[in-house]
Parts: C-alpha cells; structure tokens; sequence
C-alpha cells in the first residue's frame, strides 16, 4: 500500500512513527510543512520537518517532543553571552544539520533535494518532501499585532488570541518536485493530528497540491488533533475556538471540507460522530492518545483501516 501523508511536527510525527512501525518505509511519503520555517542567527531553520526526521531516525528527544537527543547548547550560551537572540533553542547536534542545510540552499540546491540527502544520511528509507521549495511563511493576525508563527509561538509562548493566518508565498509557490505524484500515486492519503491551521493548511496553500487533493481518487482520512476537544499540546483547540466557532469533531472536519472522507476522533468525543457524518465524513473513534509504541501503531492501523483499506 503506497500512502501519502500530510504533516506538521511533533504530532504528526509520533503519528508518523507509528505508521512506519506498520508499512514499510518505502511506501511512506510524508509531505512537510514549512510554513514554520525560519532564518535564525544565519541558520535555515524547519522545525516541522526536522522533527519528522529526528522522530522517525530515533534521533529525536522524546520526552521534548522535538531536537536532538542527548543535546548540548554551548553554542547558544555564546550567543547569549555576545548579547544574540536565543528565543529559540537550537541545541549542538541541531545545529549541524542547520548548517549543512544552509550552506547547501545557498550553493543553490533546492529544500527538497536537500532534505532528500538529510533523510538518507540519517537512515531513513521513506520520502520526506517539504511542500514546496519556495517560500511561504504562516504569519498569525493577533490583537497585538502579527508576528511570523515561531515568533508567536515561541518567544511570545502563542499566549496573543488569533484573530486571523496567513500564508506569505503561498499564491506563488509550486509543489515541490515529487508532491502530485505522490499523492496521485497514493493507495490512501492521510493527514497526521496536528493543527490543522498552522500545520496542515500551510500545506494545502499551495493550490495545485489542495488540488490534487481534491480530485483524489483514493479515500483521505484526517486524525483529529483534540481529545476531548482539547488539545494534548499547542494552541489548536484555542485556535478552533476562535476562528471556527468550537472545538467538536465537527469543527475539525470543517476545516477540511471537500478533503477528507473519514476522521478518526477520539472515544472522548464520540458524541460528535453524528455531527462528523452529516457533513459527509465518515466518523472512525477510537483511542487518539499515542502514550507508547503499542497505542502509536494502534491509532495508525485505525486510520489505514478507516475507509476499508487493507494492509
């Protein structure tokens, strides 16, 4: 089964390590989000993507949820010593792949070839695939302001309500090499549980790749991101509540209208399911919270189960 999957970071990647513990890793295509990324002390930074590939290699911290293990930060304190910005973390170990990549977009090698040799040269056998290789930054509309998403969401802790989000670049960037294909080679597309404003829909911005979505041929399925119409971690279920009007399945499957034909949401919100269906969404629920090896692979049988396909 060749599957196609949408993802943002720390979310979609525990989703995502699930996934692979159940298909082989050269049927996986995973389509990233950089709408998050940033240039930080001269360093291109992809924080969403990156901790995809940290999660999936094992090199990840799992108890942060994102960065390298076993990390060091001597660098920053230099930083911090000399007076630089160290509103966001970047550790030792992180810190070399930020200057592999950097140095080789700036030979004039694109994201996506780029990321291609990362994956490889940290093990893996799967396709990992920015969205697209131009530019396009997610920026947050808030009372006090609009701020780029790292600035909103790390140095100023998304503590501002989102009054509105945009996606610079998005009207002018085109899929990176190997996106259509993938998803239209695809037996099953899925969108991992991550915010479906800040992590999904930066993805399907880039218009030929919402439209390749929709004219799918293959069932889609999206994994809720709330549990109880809370979110585990972020500000998903405040930015629902702001911008779409709650926090339901319901909510999340209208964020999707016309992309998705199942959401998988959990026992804690099953009395949405009827709500999901009337919106012509199949309503799959099942145990969302991903605590261990055994509840990742489970949520990820369910997903690729959802719509009848089979292993």
């Amino acid at each position: 089964m060749k599957v196609t999957v949408l993802s943002g970071g720390v979310g979609g990647a525990r989703f995502l390590r699930g996934l692979i513990d159940v298909l082989p890793q050269t049927d996986v295509t995973i389509v990233g989000n950089v709408g998050d990324d940033l240039e930080l002390l001269g360093l291109h930074v992809s924080p969403d993507i990156d901790t995809v590939l940290y999660t999936l290699s094992g090199a990840g911290d799992a108890e942060r949820g994102w960065g390298r293990a076993d990390e060091s930060w001597r660098a920053l304190d230099t930083v911090a010593q000399l007076g630089g910005d160290t509103w966001f973390l970047l550790g030792d170990r992180d810190i070399g792949l930020h200057l592999f990549r950097t140095e080789a977009l700036r030979s004039g090698q694109p994201l996506s070839a780029v990321m291609a040799r990362i994956a490889r040269g940290f093990g893996l056998e799967l396709t990992l695939l920015p969205a697209t290789d131009d530019t396009l930054r997610t920026w947050v509309d808030t009372p006090a302001g609009s701020f780029p998403f790292q600035q909103w969401f790390v140095a100023r802790r998304f503590e501002d309500e989102v009054d509105g989000i945009r996606y610079v670049g998005a009207a002018e960037a085109r899929p990176a090499p190997g996106v259509i294909a993938a998803i239209e080679a695809a037996d099953l597309l899925l969108i991992t549980p991550s915010n479906p404003y800040v992590s999904i829909e930066p993805i399907l911005a880039v218009e030929e790749i919402r439209t390749a979505v929709l004219a799918r041929t293959v069932p889609c399925v999206a994994v809720s991101p709330l549990i109880g119409g809370k979110a585990v971690k972020g500000p998903a279920d405040r930015m629902l509540r702001r911008l779409a009007g709650g926090t339901t399945a319901a909510h999340v499957a209208r964020c999707y209208t016309g992309l998705i034909d199942a959401l998988v949401l959990d026992e804690a919100d099953a009395d949405d399911a009827p709500a999901v269906a009337a919106l012509g969404v199949t309503p799959v629920v099942t145990r969302t919270l991903m605590r261990d090896p055994e509840t990742r692979r489970a949520l990820a049988e369910t997903a690729l189960g959802a719509t009848g396909s089979v292993l």
